[in-house]
């Protein structure tokens, strides 16, 4: 609980409600607090790569004898797991290839399950529940809406057997709440290893000028300073991607979190020439073009999602996102400069698609135009910079271009080293690769 939690305290944060504040100084790179999850579920693409218990990513993993499909570091993993497993287990079996509950649905099962538990054990004893993290069920749009309405029929389909479930009100708050304060734990290279709730974690007010971080050690959070901070200082963290302008990242805000933002970055929108930059022509461009520009830009973001939901479900080949990423290219850089964040937005999916399609060439071109801008335009210490410097760092090792290799990795190390901490088993990993020829 953040009352046991040293040089740290709750406040009532101007303009936003609950917050934390510092109470002695705290330095760039230095953990204000570690958090475990209240509960957590793995990702069913990740099931076979980490341990549904403690997360950690290893070989011979052992299977669940039952369901055969979930699986664990050893006997003691999964007797851990196995109040929050069996929930799944038996219902695996029986549903065979139309079990498909939602991520979020596994996880309110998990909540439900451990808030029983608790009550159980200890009825008179105060515990930080998920009840105390807000819930803005009130202003849920029509679409978001009937996605949880699938989502709690779901919960009924496959998790009735081992859950008493509440009225339907109740559940329309919980999944509020887990959709407002829910975390994704992501691997070295934020990849989706699957999703979290930390009540702790869910104090931390969003600031574009954040002065933390929030990393992962297996299940747990932390938290690490990436700021000099000073007695009375808020915590603030990021709730989005801030690569992009104040008004995207203030649709975000408004559209997943219900609030705008009010800090300085925001009101000054400082940062927004360098992102939104222009081609250089001998003459200007009209304003009207390149605002016409950038709704382009917004409107193929939302298709290219699209397209790639229907890749996953196998619809759409690959050629066809690449081929789209490439077009788009092309027409919004006869405006925009190669470093606008339109840009670097579609480079980014090609990469990732040149990934997919086992392409490392066609992904370091992509990365290798895409690393500088990401250096000046994000924030210090920003992961999304060390994943792209890892990602190219593990693609020159792969093709034996180990000098520049090594380079890259140095580059995403000294940032992990503040975000994750110097300990972290990703810095342990990462210094072996760096050695390995």
């Amino acid at each position: 609980m953040m009352g046991s939690i040293e040089g740290l305290e709750r406040f009532d944060s101007p303009g936003k409600g609950r917050g934390l504040r510092v109470t002695r100084p705290f330095k760039v790179g230095e953990l204000l607090f570690s958090s475990p999850a209240y509960s957590f579920v793995l990702s069913l693409s990740e099931r076979g790569c980490y341990c549904e218990f403690c997360f950690t990513r290893k070989e011979g993993l052992a299977r669940c004898g039952k369901c055969k499909k979930a699986f664990y570091c050893g006997v003691k993993c999964q007797k851990g797991d196995w109040a929050m497993h069996k929930l799944e287990c038996s219902a695996m079996t029986a549903f065979g290839e139309n079990w498909c509950p939602s991520e979020t649905s596994r996880l309110v099962a998990r909540i439900l399950a451990k808030k029983k538990m608790q009550k159980e054990r200890c009825a008179s004893e105060r515990i930080l529940l998920i009840e105390e993290i807000q819930s803005h069920v009130e202003d849920v749009d029509n679409e978001k809406r009937e996605m949880t309405e699938s989502d709690i029929a779901g919960l009924h389909r496959f998790f009735s057997k081992h859950l008493e479930l509440p009225d339907h009100k109740d559940l329309l708050t919980l999944f509020s709440q887990v959709a407002c304060n829910g975390f994704t734990i992501e691997d070295d290279e934020l990849s989706h290893m699957g999703t979290a709730v930390y009540p702790d974690v869910a104090l931390i007010n969003h600031s574009c000028l954040p002065s933390v971080i929030v990393t992962y050690k297996g299940t747990s959070a932390e938290v690490r300073a990436v700021k000099n901070m000073n007695p009375g200082d808020e915590v603030l963290i990021s709730y989005i991607d801030l690569l992009y302008p104040t008004d995207d990242r203030n649709n975000r805000l408004r559209e997943f979190y219900y609030f705008t933002c009010q800090c300085q970055e925001c009101k000054t929108k400082s940062s927004d020439k360098a992102k939104l930059k222009v081609r250089k022509q001998s003459d200007p461009i009209e304003q009207e073009v390149i605002s016409n520009m950038v709704r382009y830009a917004r409107k193929t973001i939302r298709e290219f999602r699209l397209k790639l939901d229907a890749a996953l479900d196998s619809v759409a080949p690959p050629s066809e996102l690449l081929e789209m990423c490439e077009q788009s290219l092309d027409e919004m850089g006869a405006v925009f400069d190669d470093t606008n964040v339109y840009m670097l937005h579609m480079m980014y999916q090609a990469m990732g698609v040149c990934l997919y399609m086992q392409d490392p060439d066609g992904a370091i071109r992509y990365g290798e135009k895409i690393i500088k801008p990401y250096s000046k335009l994000y924030p210090p210490y920003s992961l999304n910079v060390s994943s792209m410097y890892l990602k190219l760092g593990r693609l020159y090792m792969g093709l034996e271009r180990y000098s520049v290799g090594v380079g890259a990795l140095k580059k995403a190390m000294a940032i992990m080293e503040v975000a994750h901490g110097r300990d972290h088993f990703y810095l342990t990993e990462l210094r072996k690769e760096m050695t390995r020829k």
